[in-house]
């Protein structure tokens, strides 16, 4: 391997594309990070992907490819031992008789090349890949990994051919077929195992010749298993009833939830449905009530972060917003808060839809929209409980905007959340509500604006360096920040082979003072708004996970994929 490193140094030199100086300093780069003498280059700027792609081309015949879904076959990978794939980052795209295609991060990599027709007895012909297509490609054989337990454990339990072809079938017929131990014992299967790999949602999804399963871990989607389509009726309609669904209506949208004991845990999950083309798709939000709740010194928030965020949950009255999209961590966020906050002498009333931790000694309430028990109706009872705390779920609509902002007005500690970018757009989201901005600017207490990015596995992340480009075009945010130590993915069986292990929250914090309340009130723009801000002292979304990437609690890749909006 070293001799190939050398042997392409001195061919970029003579080719004219790097001196000597960016050799040397290449080689120093590459003995600090690990990476290889091409990567390392290139990300030194000394160099383009395209001049050594070129480079390797003309000399020694290696091609470049971009790795696809349709490249990865399960039964080729298994030729090979995963510790083999991991090492030296290799990847068999297809095989031609006795000659085996190896996309490879790095091509002159002898001794890989060398182990690989060890291992199969083929021959060997190297194809170069990007290495961030070959940790792409990691991740999705670590959900192949699942796929191949799943489909063991289906294989020895389920006789697939014990269900009808046709999933448009009477009531009566789905009912027997759901009661049926194979049907019963394949669904256990696909719950039980998406528990254990510590997924946060399972997706079935009808398509045109089968059922494909995906598992949600640590925000990223896995394809796990596919399931023949004559399996599909009875596969859906079993996890109907479970969440005590209708089975025969499936032209419209359904809720449900179900509750079962997995390794004597309470695992709750919320069962979605919603009609395709190719038949209903179901979504099971998982969650584990034994996991418990996070403390407010395990949310991550940075020191000063914590100092704004404990100073606006202290505030005896004025609404509090945790805001972000689906699955940021909003709920978990106001959960840690109110546990921090009740008390034996505080009336504290929760409103949810649903119901996700039970909390002691706080009064909570499930929406119940079919029985007339809205966010609206059930936040105007609970102010009739003489409340000190009110906790409502999700803000939806004007009339639980107005309700919110009165009880904040009238002494009352508001936690709530709601679907936008940033905590300053939480301000315009609640002015097109219908909320006059002279009553925001008077309820408004403070806006926590979050997101979850994954955290690298502490037991094989790799230390990185960022490229000139990338330090140039984010200066702005990395200047605030002096001490350095980027890492990026590596792989283990710890966190099986992802380089990720968990997900942890990034934050922007805003509190409210006198000078953002008088813009509010004048009704000034966003643009202005965000400005007063970061002038109080606002640490942005970015500035947050780019300092957390950093200090190597995840990647600069993974903070830029989840907050960067090109500004």
């Amino acid at each position: 391997m070293e001799k190939g490193h050398i042997l392409l140094g001195e061919l970029l030199k003579k080719s004219g594309l790097i001196s000597n100086e960016q050799l040397e300093e290449a080689l120093r780069y590459q003995r600090k990070t690990g990476k290889r003498l091409g990567s390392s280059l290139v990300e030194l700027g000394y160099l383009t992907e395209s001049n050594l792609m070129e480079t390797l081309r003309a000399h020694w015949g290696i091609s470049f490819v971009k790795i696809t879904r349709a490249d990865i076959d399960l039964q080729l990978i298994q030729l090979l031992p995963t510790q083999l794939i991991e090492r030296h980052k290799i990847l068999p795209l297809r095989r031609e008789g006795n000659r085996l295609h190896l996309a490879m991060v790095d091509p002159l990599n002898v001794w890989a090349i060398e182990d690989v027709r060890m291992a199969t007895g083929c021959e060997v012909s190297p194809v170069m890949v990007s290495e961030g297509d070959m940790e792409w490609t990691l991740n999705q054989i670590s959900g192949l990994g699942i796929r191949g337990r799943l489909e063991k454990m289906m294989k020895d339990v389920v006789g697939l051919d014990d269900f009808g072809t046709a999933e448009e079938v009477s009531e009566a017929e789905l009912r027997e077929m759901v009661e049926e131990a194979p049907i019963i014992r394949l669904v256990n299967a696909i719950v039980t195992q998406a528990v254990a790999s510590k997924a946060s949602d399972v997706h079935v999804e009808p398509r045109e010749g089968d059922v494909c399963i995906r598992y949600r871990i640590d925000g990223i989607l896995f394809e796990v298993m596919t399931s023949p389509k004559r399996t599909q009726a009875a596969l859906i309609s079993r996890l109907k009833i479970m969440a005590n669904m209708n089975i025969a209506e499936r032209r419209v949208p359904q809720d449900g939830r179900i509750r079962i004991v997995i390794e004597n845990r309470d695992i709750d999950f919320r069962v979605s449905t919603l009609p395709t083309v190719f038949g209903e798709k179901v979504v099971l939000r998982i969650l584990d009530r034994q996991q418990g709740l996070l403390d407010l010194t395990e949310l991550n928030l940075q020191a000063e972060n914590n100092d704004r965020f404990q100073a606006m949950i202290q505030r005896p009255f004025g609404i509090i917003m945790a805001t972000g999209p689906t699955g940021s961590g909003k709920t978990t966020t106001l959960y840690s808060s109110l546990n921090h906050i009740s008390n034996t002498e505080k009336n504290v009333i929760t409103l949810e839809d649903p119901v996700e931790y039970m909390l002691p000694g706080i009064n909570q309430v499930q929406v119940n929209p079919k029985a007339g028990l809205t966010f609206a109706n059930g936040l105007r009872a609970i102010l009739r409980q003489d409340p000190d705390i009110v906790m409502v779920g999700e803000i939806r609509d004007e009339e639980t905007a107005r309700l919110a902002v009165h009880a904040a007005l009238t002494g009352h500690l508001v936690l709530s959340t709601l679907h936008t970018n940033t905590a300053v757009g939480t301000i315009a989201r609640l002015i097109d509500m219908g909320i006059e901005p002279f009553l925001l600017a008077s309820a408004l207490g403070g806006i926590i604006a979050q997101r979850l990015v994954r955290k690298l596995c502490l037991e094989c992340r790799i230390p990185s360096v960022l490229s000139s480009d990338v330090e140039a075009q984010f200066a702005e945010h990395l200047r605030f920040i002096p001490d350095r130590n980027f890492y990026r993915a590596g792989g283990c069986n710890s966190c099986n082979n992802t380089g990720y292990k968990g997900r942890i929250a990034i934050h922007e914090v805003l509190l409210l003072d006198s000078v953002l309340k008088d813009l509010i009130t004048a009704r000034a723009s966003e643009s202005e708004l965000e400005e007063a801000a970061l002038r109080q002292g606002m640490r942005t979304l970015i500035r947050d996970g780019i300092s957390k990437a950093a200090q190597g609690l995840t990647t600069f890749s993974e903070v830029i994929k989840s907050v960067y909006l090109g500004s």
